[in-house]
């Protein structure tokens, strides 16, 4: 591991003390002399009574050193009216940054998790090392004869200066030991095999101290800071590392159980889990995302910043999307793209992922990842951590079976963050029995219970084959609506949505689920009251159901016409809003209910002004649909809107390829009602009307609405 691994890690941890150590240091020599003896006084303070459970020989060795120093620096300071030589001084600067260096180093030992500083137990030692081999220098070079030192002050320098010329590289037996234990249990389960429990005990309590499920789950906590903090020079690999914490995760339960104090909680805990359960969006609800971190299309934090030939950087999905609907000019400047390559803002990335770390934000990873950006891409999962996931999902759901209502609250959280990642572990957790049990917890009394098995059932359902596991359950389906409609919180409340929306990605389903009482009606009142997030999992879920035509009727008696029809004057849902309403007035019923909202026509051409070039294309495509299902009143309301003509031509020249074939469609609409009534139109629509490039020839066949959205993981 790198230094500078070290220190940044250290960095991020913002240590309380850390800006004592950030002091200018072009000083005067008695200010300089003075600062440095603090300095030293307080490491030496700091560090002296503190315990370190690995590394003991190394850190009580260098904090020794210090105490030397210290000495020096007061002998020094006491007699400040002496003149030091050029070469003590520019010694005295070295020695800062040596002390400095030191501080973090101890800090890194003091507070790192046990297990990492097991895996780390010869790179560790490494950098105790190098500190002492500088500190060895440093005293070769400093004129110890041309300083009028005391003698008891000169002795003690220079026995210091003589051990750290014969100091060699400290490795500590014992704690090589366990180190090479920890990777047999590692072996072990990448050889298909459960390591023993009783050996699992006797290391992980008897050996590292770990004696109850709080610290355990804070050593898990570290290792996985570590996954987050990683920085691509760091043994071992991101998979092996996750290998561990799936390791230490099993042995949690089965050594510790799960009876918890965070289920018996104070205040203070109870808002320490409400963070761990908050969702992106609602994170960013309450902060403010630096602007820098922001992509200038979607205004959303960027989860994969990219930089385009102009120099600019926006997230991946956002530009991609821009030169995928034939743009080649960059949105912010104007300038043409010399090219349409797109490189990895590693730095900027780097910075993101910090400052989410730091607010508890979590961060999901792009779909696309850069192969060389392996700080931030989930390495392929080990053999171990799939065969310890799997036990661990048995004895969660041994839990959830049969288990206290405590525990089986602890199981649902546990077994929801264990679907958050990986295909392999949503598989395994459902083949094992999970659903039922995730199913009687939707009705718990308990808000967290209820919230963590609806948002568990959401993880699962992103596999495939989860789904029909779940639809099939007796009496799954009905539950995750009754979390919907009258859900302990509004985050239950809201996966429940994303839920539906997830299941509803199967066309058979999109009938059941908008059959089930209730289902619609609570999704139409979410997306009107709900928010911001929890509208956007309703209208995601609402468009899903609108693209099974059998469902129009069920969702204008359900309310749906008119929450759909509200939300096009909210940007965060306007998009998925009118794709929905562009599916439902196909069916006559459905075009003459959305005719009979009387902002619906208005909020669409609004749509057509101001909106997204995705939502300009789903509102002239509704538009369209009304005139051709809607008959002759509908068509009249259509033609007759302020601004149409021009937006019509604006759309015809800056809109996405299917933007200009339904606006194409529709001006030849407006042409034909023109021409009845005033006797024809301007130049720009009789070539659009003409325009081969603008013909609307796939309207038969374009049965759905293109939309780009996916199911949260949460």
């Amino acid at each position: 591991m790198a230094s500078g691994a070290i220190f940044s890690s250290l960095r991020r941890r913002r240590s309380p003390s850390l800006e004592a150590f950030l002091a200018p240091v072009d000083l005067t020599e008695v200010a300089l002399v003075q600062t440095l003896a603090h300095v030293a006084t307080e490491l030496v303070t700091c560090f002296s009574d503190r315990p370190f459970f690995f590394q003991r020989k190394n850190s009580r060795s260098l904090i020794r050193k210090v105490e030397v120093f210290q000495l020096l620096l007061e002998y020094l300071s006491d007699s400040s009216g002496a003149c030091l030589p050029p070469t003590a001084v520019l010694c005295l600067k070295e020695l800062y940054l040596l002390l400095y260096r030191s501080k973090i180093l101890l800090d890194y030992c003091a507070q790192s998790s046990k297990l990492w500083l097991l895996l780390q137990n010869h790179s560790i030692s490494g950098h105790f090392h190098d500190l002492n081999q500088e500190i060895s220098t440093l005293l070769d070079v400093f004129p110890i004869g041309d300083i009028g030192l005391s003698k008891d002050v000169r002795e003690q320098v220079e026995l210091l200066q003589k051990h750290s010329r014969k100091a060699r590289l400290f490795i500590d037996k014992n704690d090589d030991a366990l180190r090479i234990r920890f990777f047999s249990f590692f072996d072990e389960f990448e050889s298909g095999r459960i390591p023993d429990s009783a050996e699992l005990r006797d290391f992980y309590v008897e050996k590292l101290q770990i004696l109850d499920a709080r610290s355990c789950r804070s050593e898990i906590e570290g290792l996985e800071e570590q996954i987050v903090n990683h920085e691509g020079d760091i043994e071992p690999t991101i998979s092996v590392l996750n290998g561990f914490v799936a390791m230490t995760r099993y042995c949690r339960f089965l050594l510790f159980g799960f009876e918890e104090d965070e289920l018996a909680m104070d205040n203070g805990s109870q808002k320490k889990l409400k963070k761990r359960l908050i969702t992106q969006e609602i994170a960013e609800t309450f902060m403010t995302v630096p602007k820098d971190f922001c992509c200038p299309i979607s205004l959303d934090l960027m989860r994969d910043p990219v930089i385009i030939s102009t120099g600019q950087t926006y997230d991946r999905s956002s530009i991609s999307r821009w030169m995928d609907e034939g743009h080649t000019t960059c949105p912010k400047t104007g300038q043409m793209l010399a090219h349409n390559r797109l490189v990895p803002n590693r730095a900027l990335r780097n910075l993101i992922v910090q400052w989410c770390s730091a607010h508890g934000v979590p961060l999901e990873q792009p779909e696309v990842m850069d192969p060389m950006a392996e700080t931030f891409a989930s390495a392929c999962p080990s053999r171990t951590s799939l065969e310890a996931n799997r036990a661990t999902a048995t004895l969660l759901i041994q839990q959830l079976a049969n288990g206290s209502q405590a525990g089986k609250t602890v199981a649902a959280r546990e077994i929801r963050m264990l679907a958050k990642t990986g295909k392999d572990n949503r598989a395994f957790i459902a083949e094992a029995g999970a659903i039922p049990h995730l199913r009687n917890l939707l009705s718990s009394p308990s808000a967290v219970a209820q919230e963590n098995s609806v948002t568990a059932l959401l993880n699962l359902s992103i596999f495939d084959k989860n789904k029909s596991r779940i639809m099939d359950a007796e009496g799954c389906l009905g539950s995750i609506v009754d979390v919907l409609r009258f859900g302990h919180t509004t985050e239950a409340r809201e996966n429940a949505a994303a839920t539906l929306f997830s299941l509803s990605a199967v066309h058979d389903y999109k009938k059941r689920i908008a059959d089930k009482m209730g289902a619609v009606e609570a999704l139409a009142g979410l997306l009107q009251e709900g928010t911001s997030r929890g509208k956007k999992d309703a209208v995601t879920a609402l468009f899903n159901l609108s693209t099974h035509t059998e469902n129009c009727v069920r969702m204008i008696e359900a309310g749906a016409i008119t929450a759909l029809v509200g939300a096009l004057g909210n940007e965060g849902v306007s998009e998925e809003a009118a794709g929905a309403l562009a599916l439902i007035v196909r069916q006559p019923i459905g075009a003459k209910a959305v005719v009979k909202e009387e902002t619906a026509v208005a909020g669409l051409i609004g749509m057509m002004r101001c909106g997204t070039p995705r939502g300009k294309e789903n509102a002239v495509a509704a538009l369209l649909e009304l005139c051709r299902s809607g008959g002759a009143a509908a068509t009249e309301r259509v033609v007759k809107a302020p601004a149409l003509a021009g937006l019509l031509q604006t759309l015809l020249f800056t809109g996405t390829k299917r933007a200009r074939r339904k606006a194409a469609s529709l001006a030849r609409v407006f042409q034909r009602c023109e021409a009845l009534h005033y006797g024809g139109l301007g130049v720009g629509y009789a070539f659009a009307s003409n325009s081969a490039a603008t013909r609307d020839t796939s309207f038969a066949g374009d049965v759905s609405v293109p939309m780009s959205i996916s199911v949260p993981v949460l």
